[in-house]
C-alpha cells in the first residue's frame, strides 16, 4: 500500500480511498476543522441606545465565515440568496486589494462554486488560507486583505442598510458638510461642497470655521473637479486623526473672503443631540429633532406641550434636516401625534408577505397644521417618518427630497473581532405601497439650504414654513 501525505498545519484527519491512505492536515480555522465559524451573535440591551465596543481584534477568515452565514441566517433576503453573489465580490475585493500592494499570487483563484453555500465557503476559505499563508508577516497586511474582502461581501448586498463596522468610525474634525452622508458622496451633490455645522469644541471651531463655509480645496486639493467629488479627500473628511492636520482654503460667502486654516483634529467631546423648542412670530412652534434616539418622541411632545403653556400655538414646523433615522418605536410614537388607525409603512419579507406599521394610538392628536422640514440628510426612519406625512396628507414638506435610505429595519450583530455587522430583516415600503429607498420622498415645497443663506444666516424653508402656516 501506498502512503500520501498533503501536509498543512492544522487538524490532521485520514481517509482510506482507492488503497492510498492520505492524512489531511487542515489548516487551523479552516471551514474544513469545523462545518461553519462560530455564530454572530445579537445584541443585548436596549436597541438604539450607545454602547462602548470592545477593542477591535485581528480579522480572520473565521470572522469573514461569521458574517457569510450571518448573512444567511439574518439578512431579510437570505432563504432566497445565491451564495455566489457574496463570494466572488468578495474574493474579488481580495485581489484588488493584493494587486494594490504589489503582492498578488499566482494561486488566488477563485475555486468553482456550486451554489451550494456549505461546500462553496469550504472551498472559498480553504484558498482563503492558502493565500493567507503566502502573505508578508505584517499584520497589518494580514488586516487590510481581511478588511477588504468582508467589505467586498457586505457591499454585494447593496442595501444602504447592511454595513460592517470595526473599530472608530467618527471624524476628529468636528464639521459636517453638505453632499456628504452617512453612506458617502451623495448621488447627486454639486458645488460648492460646504460646511453646515461645526460642533463645539473642536478644532474646526478652534480654526475659526464656520457653517456655509464653501471648501475650495483640501490639503491643496480640490474637493471637487470636473464635476466629481474626490474620494482620497473624502476619506480626510471622515477619517481624520489627531496625527493628521488638515488645511483647508474655504470661501465665506458671507464676507466674500477666501482664506486657508489648518484644523487639528482632537477628540472633542461628543454631546448628545437634544430636542430644540422655539416659538416663532405668529405663535407658530419650531421643534428640531436631530434623530429618533430613545424617548426622542415624548421630548418633542413635552416641548409643544410648554409652548402651549404660555401661548396659543397656531402652527408646528418640525424641522428633521440632518436626522438619520434611529429607533422604530420612537418614530411610531411621534406619528400617533397626527394619525390614528391607519397603516404608516409596511415591513415585507422576501417573499412580498408584509406587515403593517401603525403609528402609536395611545398618544394624543396635536392637532396642529404641520410643517416638515426636510433634506437629503434626513435617512431611515427620517424618510419612513416624511414619507407618511406626505402619503397620509398629515402636512406640508419643505426643503429637498430625503435621502433614500430606508431599506428596513436593522439589527447589529457581533463578529468575534469586536466587529458590528448590520443587517435589515424586512425592506420596508411606504403607506401608499410605494419603494422610498433609494428613491428618497419629494418635497412640496422646494427650498434648499445653501452656503450662501447658511453664511448670512438666512433659512428660506423655515421663511416658506412661515408663510404657508400664518
Amino acid at each position: 500500500m501506498r502512503n500520501k501525505l498533503r501536509i498543512a498545519v492544522g487538524v490532521a484527519t485520514t481517509a482510506l480511498v482507492g488503497g492510498i491512505l492520505t492524512v489531511v492536515i487542515v489548516p487551523a480555522g479552516s471551514a474544513e476543522s469545523s462545518s461553519r465559524p462560530p455564530a454572530c451573535t445579537a445584541p443585548t440591551g436596549q436597541v438604539g441606545q450607545p454602547t462602548t465596543p470592545a477593542p477591535p481584534q485581528p480579522t480572520t477568515i473565521t470572522t469573514i465565515g461569521q458574517a457569510y452565514y450571518c448573512i444567511f441566517d439574518n439578512y431579510y433576503s437570505g432563504p432566497e440568496l445565491d451564495d455566489r453573489t457574496l463570494l466572488v465580490p468578495a474574493f474579488a475585493a481580495l485581489t484588488r486589494e493584493l494587486q494594490r500592494r504589489g503582492i498578488d499570487q499566482p494561486r488566488a483563484t477563485l475555486p468553482a462554486l456550486t451554489g451550494r453555500k456549505d461546500a462553496d465557503w469550504t472551498a472559498f476559505s480553504r484558498t482563503y488560507d492558502t493565500i493567507a499563508a503566502a502573505l508578508p508577516d505584517d499584520a497589518a497586511v494580514r488586516q487590510a486583505v481581511a478588511e477588504a474582502t468582508l467589505l467586498g461581501m457586505v457591499s454585494a448586498l447593496d442595501d444602504n442598510h447592511a454595513r460592517w463596522t470595526r473599530g472608530q468610525q467618527r471624524s476628529l474634525l468636528g464639521m459636517k458638510f453638505s453632499g456628504l452622508r452617512v453612506d458617502g458622496v451623495d448621488p447627486v451633490v454639486t458645488a460648492p461642497i460646504f460646511v453646515t455645522t461645526v460642533a463645539a469644541g473642536s478644532g474646526a471651531a478652534s480654526a475659526g470655521i464656520k457653517p456655509g463655509d464653501e471648501v475650495v480645496a483640501v490639503n491643496g486639493v480640490p474637493l471637487i473637479l470636473n464635476g466629481s467629488v474626490s474620494e482620497g479627500v473624502v476619506r480626510w473628511l471622515t477619517t481624520a486623526s489627531p496625527a493628521q492636520q488638515i488645511t483647508f482654503t474655504l470661501h465665506r460667502p458671507a464676507t466674500d473672503t477666501t482664506f486657508t486654516t489648518t484644523v487639528t483634529p482632537v477628540d472633542f467631546p461628543q454631546q448628545s443631540p437634544k430636542v430644540d423648542a422655539t416659538l416663532l412670530p405668529g405663535d407658530i412652534a419650531e421643534v428640531t429633532i436631530p434623530g429618533f434616539t430613545p424617548g426622542v418622541a415624548d421630548q418633542v411632545l413635552n416641548a409643544i406641550a410648554e409652548l402651549r403653556e404660555t401661548a396659543s400655538v397656531r402652527g408646528l414646523i418640525l424641522d428633521m434636516r440632518g436626522n438619520g433615522g434611529g429607533v422604530g418605536a420612537e418614530l411610531l410614537r411621534l406619528l400617533g401625534a397626527f394619525v390614528h388607525g391607519k397603516p404608516t409603512s409596511y415591513w415585507c419579507d422576501v417573499r412580498d408577505k408584509c406587515t403593517a406599521n401603525h403609528a402609536d394610538d395611545t398618544v394624543a392628536l396635536v392637532n396642529l397644521p404641520l410643517v416638515v422640514l426636510t433634506d437629503r440628510n434626513c435617512a431611515s426612519a427620517c424618510d419612513s417618518f416624511a414619507s407618511s406625512v406626505k402619503d397620509l396628507h398629515l402636512g406640508t414638506l419643505i426643503g429637498t427630497r430625503t435621502a433614500g435610505m430606508v431599506s428596513g429595519p436593522t439589527l447589529p450583530y457581533a463578529l468575534d473581532d469586536n466587529s458590528e455587522l448590520t443587517l435589515p430583516s424586512h425592506r420596508e415600503i411606504g403607506a401608499n405601497r410605494e419603494t422610498v429607498d433609494i428613491v428618497g420622498v419629494a418635497p412640496d415645497h422646494l427650498a434648499p439650504t445653501t452656503a450662501v443663506d447658511l453664511s448670512a444666516g438666512r433659512d428660506a424653508a423655515v421663511t416658506k414654513a412661515l408663510a404657508l402656516l400664518r
